[in-house]
């Protein structure tokens, strides 16, 4: 499911805690010719590492992922500069993801040291109220380091809108719910690979088909996407980066191009971003591009589809990325905008 639009504006993600040097959420404009950011303010939430839109633009939202409880922030967009309207806590620590559901109403969050998922209330007014229902996952992986407990990591709607998947990189599994009147209804758990980690998800632009950056075993496995039914089969997993001789390298972010060609991951462990074809089910390696930054934890496409930017955390900067309009392949990176514990990227 593609991320809605939040207006003209780009915002940045980052890590404000624990000497990360972070300033809050970045605010920027995008020059529509080369693409290049300039931040021109900063919105003071704390740890906003990652960020979701109203589906109407109007309003953004960010969690607190710093340690211990975690919380959500709501921003009105409308506002210049932009408002901060509240922080209501997510009854979870350590919140990863969120998404916004299609009308508008709820909040979800994946908190991953807890291993849960939380529902919130958005009142009419752009602002959040009570948590509604905390989804508590189970179990445990093979690695004693990662995964002694559930991890959930990432939270989103599929693109019919009627289910809600979370990722969970602690029991190797997607969660799919039902989500009515605020309560989230479990409706399968899907199996990954053991010791896999899934990390993140991102849907086909044909609705059928999705793909999970696996964390651990730095693969990505593709999966076959049963809306009518909510039933997502895994049917194939390639490496993540096939040039690294099977050395574990931290896949982060999975995007599709816009016109469903192209399967861009970012690898956090070689700072690179690695190409695929889409052929039906199959993954076809076609290059790795050096993503001109250091552990890019974030992969995001402009609006129009025709660069990549990366949210280069432990190298404190954003960089772009031009697509061959024929080829889909990433460009070399531009030079780096400077931004402290960068993590997201958010456009309009």
């Amino acid at each position: 499911m593609a991320r809605a639009a939040v207006g003209p504006r780009a915002y940045l993600g980052c890590y404000t805690s624990d000497g990360a040097g972070g300033r809050g959420i970045g605010v920027a404009v995008r020059d529509p010719r080369t693409g290049a950011l300039t931040v021109t303010s900063t919105i003071d939430v704390t740890d906003p590492s990652f960020l979701a839109p109203s589906p109407d633009g109007r309003f953004l939202y960010a969690v607190d992922e710093g340690s211990g409880p975690g919380s959500v922030t709501a921003v009105d967009l409308r506002q210049d500069p932009p408002k901060v309207l509240n922080t209501v806590a997510v009854q979870g620590n350590a919140p990863t993801h969120l998404c916004v559901t299609p009308d508008g109403r709820w909040a979800l969050t994946a908190n991953y040291d807890s291993g849960s998922v939380s529902v919130l209330r958005i009142a009419a007014d752009g602002s959040l109220g009570e948590v509604t229902d905390v989804a508590r996952h189970n179990g445990s992986g093979p690695d004693p380091d990662r995964q002694a407990g559930p991890h959930a990591h990432q939270v989103l709607v599929d693109p019919s809108g009627r289910w809600i998947l979370a990722v969970d990189l602690g029991v190797d599994s997607v969660y799919v719910y039902r989500l009515a009147d605020g309560k989230l209804i479990p409706h399968d758990q899907v199996r990954m690979a053991a010791g896999s980690g899934p990390r993140h998800l991102c849907f086909h632009p044909d609705d059928r088909r999705a793909y999970v950056a696996n964390e651990l075993d730095s693969t990505i496995t593709v999966c076959e996407w049963f809306a009518d039914d909510g039933i997502l089969r895994p049917v194939q997993a390639v490496a993540a980066d096939s040039n690294t001789g099977g050395s574990r390298n931290y896949p982060s972010e999975p995007v599709v191009s816009r016109d469903g060609r192209i399967l861009y991951v970012a690898n956090r462990g070689h700072d690179n971003i690695a190409t695929f074809g889409l052929f039906d089910n199959l993954l076809v390696p076609l290059a790795t591009t050096p993503c001109g930054g250091v552990f890019p934890r974030d992969l995001t496409l402009d609006p129009e589809g025709t660069r990549l930017y990366a949210a280069n955390q432990k190298s404190n900067s954003v960089t772009r990325l031009d697509l061959d309009p024929m080829t889909g392949l990433p460009g070399a990176a531009s030079p780096p905008l400077d931004f402290p514990a960068a993590s997201c990227v958010l456009f309009g």
